[in-house]
């Protein structure tokens, strides 16, 4: 009993706790877009950088791939529910809340002449994937053609802040030191399109 306790090492520790923590905050920040997923996916693959199982980056990808497409696909159903109904819905409100009608404008614009890839880059973008999916929402997009956009959607944003955390976890031998510089990069990442957008507005 006390050599097979003793045989647990810290990473399979971190591994047993970290993936389903990892999974359920990226399925709830794809829901309810309070959680900085991105960071979390480069943070994740910072550790797993560091660590010496093999395979730890590649579950990350997975772990947080499939969890950003289940939290889409939920949300949009949901949506869906809510566009379907009389009163509408909480959740397609707080859909619409989150799409600027200048933001939906171009989702719609760029829906029409891309079709479902424009999903990919909506997931890239930050602030992009709300109005984008409330674009699908409007032009009454069956829940089977979204997941099927969205898949290589969310595998390319997996692997976007993956190689963030990557880079970060390269750069220093100390875990936390790589995990400070990944969650750097993804806020100035995620802020600097609004940044841009205020300045051009001033200027205009």
């Amino acid at each position: 009993m006390l050599a097979s306790v003793a045989q647990v090492t810290p990473e399979s520790t971190q591994q047993a706790v970290g993936y389903p923590t990892l999974f359920l905050l990226v399925a709830v920040g794809a829901l309810v877009p309070v959680v900085p997923t991105g960071a979390l996916v480069s943070s994740a693959a910072v550790v797993a950088f560091h660590q010496t199982a093999p395979f730890s980056l590649l579950i990350v990808f997975g772990v947080a791939a499939f969890a950003a497409f289940l939290g889409d696909v939920s949300l949009y159903w949901l949506g869906r529910r809510g566009m379907k109904s009389k009163n509408g819905s909480r959740w397609l409100a707080a859909i619409r809340d989150r799409a600027p009608e200048e933001r939906l404008a171009q989702a719609q614009a760029k829906l029409a002449d891309h079709g479902v890839m424009v999903l990919v880059l909506s997931r890239l973008v930050p602030a992009g994937r709300i109005p984008v999916m409330l674009a699908c929402l409007m032009a009454k997009m069956p829940l089977r053609r979204f997941a099927r956009g969205d898949v290589p959607a969310c595998l390319a944003w997996a692997v976007t802040y993956q190689l963030i955390g990557i880079l970060g976890g390269s750069l220093f031998k100390e875990p936390w030191e790589g995990v400070a510089v990944a969650v750097a990069l993804t806020v100035v990442i995620s802020v600097a399109p609004a940044l841009w957008r205020k300045v051009r507005h001033a200027l205009a």
